[in-house]
């Protein structure tokens, strides 16, 4: 009976070990899209944000304006938008079969319409897997209470 229980709990350590690791592949690719967002927003790089982006996009401002994909792109590729850094803190990823949720808090040096500012706002991000990659559907901003 002891060899049993010794056997079973082996197979479930083995289990869990193995749906971590697959758990930990998977974030680890969210990452490198949310990464490449990152990147491709200080870049303004249009093509990249179409490649990350779904043709059916919701992008919430903080403030509360609403955008679709190509208002989204075209306001960073025409530089009303314009990321000079950006930096994501405390960013968490669940994931729940095909779909994603990233918070992070975003820190940001902006230069929209030739104006400077700073901003630290919240946000999350809903990705969702198609086609083997991890497309940004969703993305809600909000302020940050002091």
């Amino acid at each position: 009976m002891k060899k049993l229980c010794v056997l079973i709990l082996l197979i479930f350590t083995q289990i869990s070990v193995f749906a971590q690791k697959s758990n930990s592949k998977v974030e680890t690719a969210v990452s490198n899209r949310v990464e490449g967002l990152r990147k491709a927003m200080i870049d303004a790089d249009g093509e990249k944000l179409k490649a990350l982006t779904s043709e059916k996009l919701s992008y919430v401002h903080s403030n509360g304006n609403f955008q679709n994909q190509a208002e989204f792109i075209d306001g960073i590729v025409s530089g009303k938008s314009d990321f000079v850094t950006i930096e994501f803190e405390n960013q968490t990823i669940t994931i729940q079969d095909n779909v994603a949720i990233v918070r992070h808090i975003l820190s940001a040096h902006t230069k929209d319409d030739g104006v400077d500012r700073d901003i630290k706002i919240g946000i999350m991000l809903v990705w969702q897997k198609q086609k083997n990659n991890w497309i940004l559907i969703a993305r809600q901003a909000y302020k940050l209470t002091t």
